[in-house]
């Protein structure tokens, strides 16, 4: 995503206005003739008159063999887990993409992301994009789809966005699975394992935001509608299967995994998982094609893997470790993304991913904008397109945090900033000045507006960060400090917090997770995106805070921690007016709106 904010184009006397709700889809070439603009278009004018190549071509650029390829048409296929090669994994070169704190629109990793691959494979090398899948509430909700966008973008992209390959579904068919099963488990007392209902939290999920499926009673109808009590839904990317699928090895890991699942207890207070109600197997049946990671293309003909889609505020926020693993197998160089800022993905991308992968990046990429750094520094989101170099230096202290934090796992960012055509050279040189001042590479990435060509200039200083880096990073954790400890760490090095603080809940479920024996898995904090605290109002770079811990998950199945602060909600709404009411499509099945 790239755009969300009104505003005005004028060309000699003319003017072009951008709805509001669309315009953040619009690329525009800022090269003109006779003061006239060469083309506007949106990201899905720009996908829908890209000319693809088949995919057995994409496929032999990576030297794959048509015959490994499950095809699904003519431009997406399924590539097999036999092609991982744990020494090539080793030898590649692993390069995460992650961010400031962004504003509520996003700030363009993907697009960025998208444009190094097509930067680095113009300066001769051999580079792939691994990205996750988007989600349907995005889609239809706020944020737009998360196939990049302008000129970096991979296709195609209307399938990509809607439905892809079905792994959601069939993510979302094994978790509402477990729902039945632990459901009908409590009904039947013949066949029960005398689970108590008021344990289990485990929630059906839907790829959809629908805040009216938050929390509900089931079990509505008598002896005959199940045993009445309270649930609800989560959306699929919050799915614990979904946080499962991108951390196992193989399909026997991932069947492993799903039988960890913890379910709750029975009045006995003994602990049950899914593995005790024989839940994993046919779970695992269900996820026989989601585990395989599938093969797309940029726009400029370039690889692109493209495997699951766990949000960061929630969960890990990465996609697989299978398909980044795939991608190491089968390229020089491998450009990957965190989701949200660096405070979320990139600290669980470290602190977990790769702990459990065994992978190191050896270059770090932190987007940065100059409408994000505005909004820190106190402008309002409704006038981010008005030129404002005072506040962009107040909010320049929020990158600083961030380029802060990835030098404390022993790895040199990158600063590369996304730039949009609203964009003042004023304010794009207060940023470049800031960087070379503390001696932190930076580039300006205009991939969103000339594809490779505009971020050449990024892959070249992705490349010195490559040869110079040990590859090899630090954790901000040990995985053997306690849960108090490790949540601690995290939110006084990276966050910035104070202290920390357990509410009686947490407390309380603090004592399960040492009862369970779980309390040496890694942590994944549940936190707000829109600041580096607990409290969304706190914008740029608040210190010496106080974050709230008010209870625990546990993801057993995953196999991490998950403290849950703020105000958090796993099922997302819609905005008042979604993306969806602009999104068509016509008797020829063109498809119009998407974004």
């Amino acid at each position: 995503m790239v755009y969300n904010a009104s505003f005005s184009l004028k060309f000699d006397g003319n003017s072009l206005q951008l709805h509001p709700q669309t315009n953040y889809g619009f690329a525009c070439l800022t090269k003109y003739k006779n003061n006239y603009p060469m083309s506007v278009k949106s990201d899905l004018e720009i996908a829908q008159k890209a000319k693809l190549q088949h995919i057995n071509d994409i496929a032999d650029i990576l030297n794959v063999k048509v015959d490994d390829l499950e095809h699904y048409g003519k431009f997406k296929a399924k590539l097999p887990l036999s092609l991982i090669d744990e020494k090539k994994v080793k030898d590649s070169n692993l390069i995460l993409v992650t961010a400031i704190t962004p504003t509520p629109s996003g700030e363009g990793k993907t697009t960025t992301s998208i444009g190094l691959v097509e930067g680095l494979n113009k300066i001769g090398k051999k580079a792939t994009a691994v990205l996750r899948e988007p989600s349907l509430g995005p889609v239809f909700g706020m944020k737009g789809g998360a196939a990049g966008g302008g000129y970096s973008q991979v296709i195609p992209m209307e399938d990509i966005n809607l439905h892809f390959t079905g792994d959601f579904s069939a993510i979302e068919k094994a978790n509402n699975l477990l729902a039945a099963l632990i459901d009908n488990n409590i009904q039947n007392s013949k066949h029960s394992l005398g689970i108590d209902p008021r344990t289990v939290s485990w929630k059906r999920v839907m790829d959809m935001n629908d805040r009216a499926l938050r929390q509900i009673v089931s079990g509505l109808g008598g002896k005959t509608g199940g045993f009445l009590r309270e649930a609800g839904f989560n959306i699929t990317a919050a799915s614990e299967i979904m946080a499962i699928l991108c951390l196992a090895d193989n399909l026997a890991d991932l069947k492993e995994k799903m039988g960890n699942i913890y379910i709750g207890s029975t009045f006995a207070g003994e602990p049950v998982y899914a593995r005790d109600i024989k839940a994993n197997g046919a779970m695992a049946a269900l996820l026989k094609d989601a585990i395989k990671p599938n093969l797309v293309q940029t726009l400029e003909g370039n690889p692109a893997i493209i495997h699951g889609g766990p949000f960061a505020n929630i969960a890990q926020g990465t996609n697989s470790v299978i398909a980044t693993k795939m991608g190491m197998s089968l390229s020089d160089y491998v450009v990957t993304e965190a989701g949200f800022g660096a405070d979320l993905g990139a600290e669980k991308f470290l602190d977990i991913k790769c702990g459990y992968a065994g992978i190191s990046p050896k270059a770090v990429v932190l987007v940065a904008t100059v409408r994000a750094l505005k909004y820190h520094g106190g402008q309002e989101r409704k006038n981010l397109t008005t030129p404002n170099v005072e506040a962009l230096k107040k909010g320049i202290s929020n990158l600083e945090k961030h380029v802060e934090n990835i030098k404390q796992f022993g790895l040199t960012p990158v600063v590369a900033i996304n730039k949009f055509i609203t964009d003042s050279q004023e304010e794009l040189d207060a940023i470049t000045e800031v960087c070379k001042a503390n001696g932190i590479q930076v580039a300006l990435c205009e991939g969103w507006e000339f594809g490779g060509e505009g971020a050449k200039d990024l892959a070249a200083e992705v490349v010195k960060a490559v040869e110079a880096s040990s590859g090899t990073y630090t954790p901000i954790y040990d995985w053997n400090d306690s849960i108090e400890e490790k949540v601690t760490k995290v939110a006084t090095k990276i966050y910035g917090a104070g202290s920390v603080v357990f509410n009686p809940k947490a407390k309380a479920g603090l004592k399960t997770i040492k009862k369970l024996g779980l309390d040496k898995l890694p942590i994944c904090i549940a936190k707000t995106q829109n600041s580096l605290s607990d409290n969304t109002k706190l914008l740029g770079r608040p210190e010496g805070f106080k974050l709230t811990v008010r209870e625990f998950e546990i993801a057993a199945g995953a196999g991490f921690i998950i403290p849950i602060t703020g105000s958090m909600l796993r099922m997302p709404g819609l905005p008042a007016v979604p993306a969806a009411e602009g999104i068509d499509i016509d008797k020829d099945g063109n498809i119009t709106g998407l974004s």
